[in-house]
């Protein structure tokens, strides 16, 4: 079986080392291309490929199908355009292609952007962040004016992000020299906020939120189609640098469920929660594997096997009878130094 992951985020050097590692010589060849020669899963793939860095969508989508007829590829698990190539899955399976998309093209858009996931989410699935979206100086005042009665803190961060780019907690007493000259980090003073704004508006989504003060679960999954076969939840320490934990929170246990029912998800995938003064809420559902998928196999569960076998119609997937997660065990990952070689 000849799997390709095209450009995707670095956590994919996780991924398929544990496809690697679990593989009988000539089971699976592992193929992955990027536009940098020097990405770091090119250590741990059995082919590299560059991909061009100069193609539209519509010309990267031709590039792609005829990459699959060129290399003979049988499973195409997509992280760069991911939603085109989703939308066009006839067009490869008549390659013999089978795609790999954590879900249907309407539902990838929908988890890109915050603001309408939010709105949509049904609250007897999962409980999300009170949240309004703002476009101006005025619906900011608005909202802010609004959230405040019910919410001690405030936070922001735009509608389409990766990463929690853009994410600040709105500081009303200090400014910005005090954050810099103090090493405070994601916060923003809010009149500097305000007058930004006043200089951009309209701008694009962005949301007002209750900040949510306590720890951060981040949950790693594998599933087929809305039938979730393992998930492992990392709480995340509230001080940067310490350990993460092995968690087994039945609250999470059970949105995470019926999240993966609802939307229908597949293969791997990441949800992330947060502590309110309530209990956990959703922040989001990342259709791909999770920067920390690592630390979470370390848990004693191979999802990367997980979701491969059940993309081959192995339900359950066989990989289930050997994982035994560690809960309470403290994971964490360590810089390691590799030879890139060149293609």
């Amino acid at each position: 079986m000849r799997i390709w992951f095209n450009k995707t985020f670095s956590s994919i050097h996780a991924v398929l080392r544990n496809l690697r590692n679990t593989d009988q010589p000539g089971d699976v060849t592992l193929i992955l291309s990027h536009t940098h020669r020097h990405a770091p899963g090119m250590t741990v793939a059995d082919e590299s490929y560059l991909e061009p860095d100069d193609l539209n969508a519509q010309e990267y989508l031709e590039w792609a199908i005829r990459f699959c007829r060129q290399q003979r590829i049988d499973v195409f698990w997509p992280g760069k355009a991911a939603v085109l190539i989703a939308e066009n899955q006839e067009r490869f399976a008549a390659e013999g292609v089978q795609i790999v998309a954590v879900a249907e093209p309407s539902v990838l858009k929908l988890l890109h952007d915050k603001a309408g996931f939010y709105r949509q989410l049904d609250p007897a699935v999962a409980i999300a962040p009170e949240a309004i979206q703002v476009n101006t100086l005025a619906e900011f005042d608005s909202a802010y004016a609004d959230l405040q009665q019910r919410h001690p803190q405030l936070c922001v961060k735009p509608a389409v992000s990766v990463f929690g780019l853009g994410f600040r907690v709105i500081d009303e007493q200090r400014d910005s020299i005090t954050h810099l000259l103090s090493g405070i980090e994601l916060q923003i003073p809010l009149q500097e906020l305000r007058a930004g704004m006043l200089n951009a508006q309209p701008f694009a989504d962005l949301l007002l939120m209750e900040y949510l003060p306590g720890h951060e679960w981040s949950v790693d999954c594998a599933a087929s189609h809305g039938q979730l076969w393992c998930a492992v939840q990392r709480k995340k320490p509230l001080s940067a640098g310490l350990a993460q934990v092995i968690d087994n929170n039945p609250e999470i246990a059970g949105m995470v469920a019926r999240l993966t029912q609802c939307y229908g998800l597949n293969g791997l995938f990441n949800i992330q929660f947060k502590q309110s003064r309530h209990g956990p809420k959703l922040l989001e559902i990342n259709p791909r594997p999770s920067g920390g998928v690592g630390m979470a196999i370390l848990a004693g569960a191979n999802l990367a096997k997980i979701a491969l076998q059940a993309t081959q119609q192995q339900n359950p997937p066989l990989e289930l009878a050997a994982v035994n997660i560690v809960y309470g065990r403290h994971v964490a990952e360590v810089n390691t130094p590799y030879i890139l070689e060149h293609l």
